[in-house]
């Protein structure tokens, strides 16, 4: 499984990737969680708020921050 956190390092994206790794490590899941700071690629995405969150290629979530329960579902579908 791969996991990526778009946003350019402001707090709410800090906190967005605590709270993935947090859920990937209680769970016991076996993925990579990227951090992607890079603007342009996170416009390559589609993707034009942030915090963002991609699971296996799919925008799960843009602008906010997810619970740890939206990650869980997210990870285990």
């Amino acid at each position: 499984m791969e996991i990526k956190v778009l946003g350019p390092g402001c707090a709410k994206c800090k906190k967005t990737e605590e709270l993935v790794m947090q859920v990937v490590s209680e769970a016991k899941i076996a993925a990579s969680v990227e951090k992607v700071s890079d603007l342009m690629q996170i416009a390559g995405y589609g993707v034009f708020g942030t915090p963002a969150v991609i699971v296996n290629g799919e925008v799960k979530c843009v602008g906010k921050i997810p619970t740890k329960q939206e990650i869980l579902n997210w990870i285990k579908s």
